[in-house]
Order: C-alpha cells, then structure tokens, then sequence
C-alpha cells in the first residue's frame, strides 16, 4: 500500500470514527530502528504529540519517552496488556508515596484527610468519561460495579426478557443469568457475526430486539474482551431505548482505550474499570448511574446509611485500599499528558502492523474487522479455523514456549475460543513484527 494510499485511508476513517482511534497505517515494513530507552529519564515530563495523528502513531522517537516511563520485564515480549494496565513510573511513584502515608498517618489521615481527596478522586473521573460526580461511585473493578447494577435490577417481572451477547463477559452472562432465574424471566443470547460489521451487528440487536418485544434489560459490552470488537453501543442503546429497553453497559476496556465519554454510549447504567487501560492501581473501578435514573437500581443489602436519592447507597464495597484512589489523579494526569487521541492512534497503529501482515496469511483467522469504528487495541485470532480451547491453549503455550511472545487464550465465543492479543504503549513495532512473523511460522506447519 503507498503512503499516499494510506493517508487516503486515514482520512476516509477519520471522518467515520473521528481521528482518535481511525489510524489505518500502510502495511508493515521494515521494522524502525530501536531507540535506546535506558537513556532516557523516567522523570522527565511528556507532554501531546503535536503532530498530525498518522505521523504521530509513528514517531519512534517520541513513543520511545512514553515507553521509558514504565519498567517492563525482559522475560518475554508481552502483548497481554489486557488484563491490568502497567502503571507508568510517575503514578508508580506517586502510588508509593500514598502508601506510606496512609500507612505512617493511620487512621488519622483516614478519618480527617482522605474523604477530601476521595471527592477529587471522584471528580477527576466524573470529568475523564463525561459524568457528573454524583452518577459515580468507586468500586473495586467492573465486574463489581456490573455486579450490583445487573444484580440489583428491579424491574424485571415474570415472563419479561434479558438479552445478552456471546462476547460479553462471561461473569456479567453469568449475573444476567442469576438475575433471570430470581425473577423468572426468559434469557436470550445472541451470537455476534463472524466476521462483524457495523450493518450486521445493527441487524442483530434490531431483528432481536423486535422479535423480543418483553425484552426489560439488554446488556452491552462496548469492547468485549475476548476479541476487542467495539461495539456501536450509542446506536444499539438508541434502539433499545426507543423500545423500552433499560441497557447496562460494560465498559471494563473503553475508557483509557479510545476516546471515548458517557453521552456517546447513551446508556443510563455502566461499570467501568481504572486499572485497565487508564493505568490507575488494580483496585480501582466505578459504576455509574446516570443522574434521574437511580430507582431502577436498588439499594445494596449491605447499606442502609447513604440517602436513597445519592449513587453510595447502590454499592458498598467496605474498606478499600486509600492508596489505589489517592493515585487515580495521577494516573489521569499521565494519559492526559499524552493525549487520548494520541495513544488510541498509536494503540491502533500496532494493532493494525501485525493484523496487516498476517491478515491474507493462510491459516490465520482474525475475528477482529478492519473498520476503524469497531477495532481498537485488542485483537482475537484463530488458527486454522481451530476453536477448541485445547487448540488455543497450545497456541498461547507455542507463541510463548518457542517465541518468547505473552498473549492469552479466551474463552466463551460462539464459534470457539481464540488468543487474544493486546499491544500497549510500552510495546514497540518490533514487537508487532515479532508476533506476525511467528504466525507466519506456526500457520506454515498446518
């Protein structure tokens, strides 16, 4: 593909997605030459790229100081940054610096001095997804937020409708699942094409969604995590609202991913996370409730001192660990100093160097589509059509075993499992490289 092509292309996605996450770079070349990072300086400020986002996702030198502000093993090539996000050295530090003092303060910084800054925690986010600070309350991970949200759900009656997807979160089907039988309603379960596309995903939830008229409760995960589809959620929420529908929507891998805000999903319950993608500690989650929209959820069992009219009385999570949230501030203040359009044009250029190269490799199934609207970071294949979960545990064990490559297996998909692999800001071209030419290998042998 030429340059001018590319550009050509760049543009043409741009206007579909907006440039933040709409990077479609030309196919991969020789891989650029390294930049040494251990001559770069931890501390030393980052600040946006300037430049036009296609130029920026390939600025080796400026990725090059990103990538020196996190301390990675050198024990294998890791492209399994889905599972928590690597804290960069500045909200490492920072995270440090708050342990000690809740630990040398005690209950004393606790009881005067946090709940000042849990507030600043809680506006700092509210301002990072779009949100009010009172359509938010901390947990400890999605999973727990979704957990109350879908768990303590009351409106769904005898003979109603829940409906869920193949790709959302096995925990999450399994609390929909739980909910269903407590109020002895019908579950429907719907398989996302292979391949996906923005029409026929549309078609899915619409044709479902009319053929469901008692459908109460619709859940949608925005980027799953078992092949990274982005999910046209704003839509898909539009229809099921006009139907009636209330949609929860797991957010667990957006934000920190792709630009992304509240208003643009425009669904009313979500559960997020902020040890993924936006790097905070692992511990830090939230669950929101949009403002007006609290009596469809009710109170947690384990609360009956927060006012019914505030979010706190939906979730109560116990003591949590006061440093996680102290470092929320800092770990947005570092995506902020790179810039959310920035790192999703980079997240998206390394996604797309190592799917370009394999993609027409015969053997290598990508389930993840080309289209700049539904893709982001994270990527699923197969190989040769093999879905079985012994076929992709082995595939995860030869990538890692003969290659030195990290990725993961993931379960639950209707056609069968995948490996799943999740590039980050510290990873590198080279590493995309790496991995296309280890499938190219391993879909040689048969």
């Amino acid at each position: 593909m030429s340059t001018d092509r590319s550009r050509r292309d760049f543009v043409k996605s741009a206007a579909i997605f907006g440039a933040a996450a709409a990077v479609v770079p030309s196919a991969a070349g020789a891989t650029p030459p390294p930049h040494d990072r251990s001559a770069l300086p931890s501390s030393a400020p980052l600040t946006p790229h300037p430049g036009a986002l296609y130029d920026v996702a390939r600025d080796e030198a400026y990725w090059t100081q990103v990538a020196a502000k996190y301390r990675i093993t050198p024990r294998t090539t890791n492209l399994e940054a889905g599972f928590f996000g690597m804290m960069a050295q500045p909200v490492l530090e920072a995270y440090h610096r708050h342990i000690d003092r809740v630990n040398s303060e005690s209950s004393y910084f606790a009881r005067r001095e946090y709940p000042a800054m849990f507030r600043t925690a809680r506006e700092r986010v509210a301002a990072f997804v779009g949100a009010k600070p009172t359509e938010l309350a901390f947990s400890r991970n999605a999973t727990e937020a979704l957990q109350a949200l879908i768990g303590q759900y009351n409106r769904v009656q005898p003979g109603d409708t829940i409906m869920y997807a193949d790709l959302d979160y096995n925990a999450m089907q399994w609390a929909m699942n739980a909910l269903a039988a407590r109020c002895q309603a019908k579950v429907v379960t719907l398989n996302i094409p292979e391949p996906a596309s923005h029409d026929n995903i549309l078609a899915l939830y619409t044709t479902a969604l009319a053929a469901n008229p008692r459908t109460k409760l619709l859940l949608l995960t925005h980027c799953n995590n078992k092949t990274g589809l982005l999910l046209p959620v704003g839509e898909i929420t539009a229809l099921a609202k006009a139907r009636g529908v209330d949609v929860i929507v797991d957010a667990a891998h957006s934000f920190g991913q792709v630009p992304l805000t509240m208003a643009d999903m425009g669904a009313d319950f979500v559960g997020l996370n902020l040890h993924k993608w936006v790097g905070a500690p692992v511990g830090a989650g939230a669950l929101y409730i949009r403002e007006g929209c609290l009596s469809a959820i009710d109170r947690a069992h384990a609360d009956e001192s927060a006012p019914l009219d505030r979010i706190e009385s939906r979730i109560h999570t116990g003591t949590t660990h006061f440093a996680t949230v102290m470092t929320i501030p800092e770990a947005i203040d570092f995506q902020l100093s790179i810039g959310m359009p920035q790192k999703a044009a980079r997240l998206r250029y390394l996604r797309d160097r190592w799917v370009h190269a394999v993609r027409e490799v015969k053997g290598v199934n990508i389930l993840t589509p080309e289209d700049a609207t539904l893709t982001g970071a994270i990527t699923g294949f197969r190989m040769h059509q093999r879905g079985t979960g012994d076929a992709n545990r082995a595939l995860a064990a030869t990538l890692h075993d003969e290659f030195g490559i990290f990725t993961f297996q993931r379960t639950g998909l209707a056609n069968g499992d995948c490996v799943r692999v999740t590039p980050t800001l510290y990873n590198t071209p080279a590493d995309a490289d790496k991995l296309a030419a280890a499938l190219r290998t391993i879909a040689a042998r048969g």
